[in-house]
């Protein structure tokens, strides 16, 4: 059941101050000795999903579309940018460690399976005992292996985990065709075998070949930056950039390139042509990551929830729509409030979800992976 909104624009208004607020008090001086540090992917990670959690409230949770507007526009650019980082990370870990095929899978497809089958079981066992909704013994058997061939926001037990398969799939390939030599190659075979997908366009993927047409892109991309940023040298150019002369251009450039990012986001392309839309949202996540690589201040609210974003992803659409335990309870005209209970609720959940998944990998395994360290960045 949707959910009535009275006062969208109010609202609206109401939440983006006091997050905007939240995010000033978050910020911290970066110490830039790195081109694209782990602590930049996880803010990114956690924009990504507050674009996407703020665009199924937005659109699909409530019947008013301009509650939380123009925040629910970048829902396809936050997958894109998880997919972008995605790729991004395997392949510069990969150039810095020596993971045979075997070890790659034992570690990374068991860090992918581990929450999203906690999340699985919890949702499984609530709908059957609290909603009654009983699920073929088919769909449970598919679901356990991550295979989703529909994405119904409203019927299936939880519909952005359409991403789970498309990501899984990736995670399949990755190591096969990874070449370190060439990473740029890596990227070519990984669209190749998108593309090839999208053009057989099998029967089974009906439901779900509409959203891979937009995100093809993203993965391969990952990989073909991760190859380039690797071999750059003296990130501390940046600090100087900003300081001498050049420090006009540094700042124009930043400037132009939040402009690309805003005017990608606003002629997104949507409902134009699947093509034009993966074109813009890839021109907006290429925008956003230089913006991120270019600025000397750390958003650490972007950060925490960066940690968990996953987490959040797993589970945080049924929770609002079938178990929502915020919005019902609480007057029309006070959704802002619901807005921050929620992300409040995603982070502790979350927490618990990424301490239970550690513990359950950690107990489960029997020594750790030895890696041989083939590249190491030194100042």
């Amino acid at each position: 059941m949707l959910v009535s909104i009275s006062s969208p624009l109010e609202s609206t208004l109401i939440f983006s101050g006091i997050f905007l607020l939240v995010l000033l008090f978050t910020i911290r001086r970066r110490k830039i000795d790195s081109w694209f540090p782990a602590s930049l992917t996880t803010e990114l990670k956690g924009l990504a999903i507050l674009m996407i959690v703020w665009s199924h409230i937005g659109y699909f949770l409530v019947n008013d579309h301009r509650f939380l507007w123009p925040l629910t526009i970048m829902a396809g650019v936050g997958v894109n940018l998880f997919l972008f980082l995605s790729g991004y990370g395997l392949a510069a870990s990969q150039l810095a460690k020596n993971l045979t095929i075997k070890q790659f899978y034992q570690r990374r497809l068991l860090k992918l399976f581990t929450p999203f089958w906690l999340m699985l079981i919890t949702f499984l066992s609530l709908d059957f005992f609290v909603l009654h909704i009983n699920r073929t013994g088919s769909y449970i058997g598919k679901s356990f292996l991550g295979i989703f061939t529909r994405a119904d926001l409203y019927q299936d037990i939880n519909s952005p985990l359409w991403y789970i398969t498309f990501i899984i799939a990736y995670y399949l390939i990755f190591p096969l065709v990874f070449s370190k030599k060439n990473p740029w190659l890596s990227a070519v075979i990984l669209y190749l075998v998108g593309y090839l997908l999208i053009w057989w366009n099998p029967a089974a993927l009906e439901n779900v070949i509409h959203l891979y047409k937009l995100h093809i892109v993203a993965f391969p991309l990952g990989v073909l930056v991760a190859g380039i940023i690797i071999k750059l040298k003296n990130p501390e150019v940046l600090e100087k950039w900003s300081r001498t002369w050049r420090a006009p251009f540094y700042y124009l450039g930043l400037i132009g390139l939040l402009a690309v990012f805003v005017y990608a986001n606003i002629y997104s392309g949507i409902g134009v042509s699947a093509n034009l839309e993966q074109i813009m949202s890839t021109v907006a996540i290429l925008a956003l990551v230089g913006i991120f690589i270019l600025k000397k201040i750390d958003f650490k609210l972007f950060y925490w929830f960066g940690l968990y974003s996953y987490e959040i992803y797993l589970f945080h659409w049924p929770l609002m729509y079938r178990y929502d335990f915020i919005y019902r309870f609480l007057p029309s005209n006070l959704e802002w409030v619901a807005v921050i209970l929620y992300l409040g609720v995603f982070m502790g959940l979350a927490w618990v979800m990424s301490r239970v998944s550690n513990f359950i990998l950690d107990y489960f395994s029997k020594k750790p992976v030895k890696v041989v360290e083939t590249y190491v960045e030194k100042k």
